[in-house]
């Protein structure tokens, strides 16, 4: 499992996952609700060729 986290200006969050479908959908699974105290008004989802991401990173 790999990808990225960045806080956009507009306070919204953009994500990308790459790895196993499984792993992936629990991840947006977890976007849907959020950490405890997150307030989850939206959840769009894309998908889009593999980046060839290894890990994770914030930006």
């Amino acid at each position: 499992m790999a990808g990225w986290v960045a806080n956009r200006a507009d306070g919204a969050v953009e994500a990308a996952f790459e790895g196993e479908p499984e792993a992936v959908e629990a991840m947006v699974d977890f976007c849907r609700q959020g950490p405890r105290g997150a307030e989850v008004e939206s959840v769009e989802v894309s998908e889009e060729p593999p980046e060839g991401l290894d890990g994770f990173s914030i930006h």
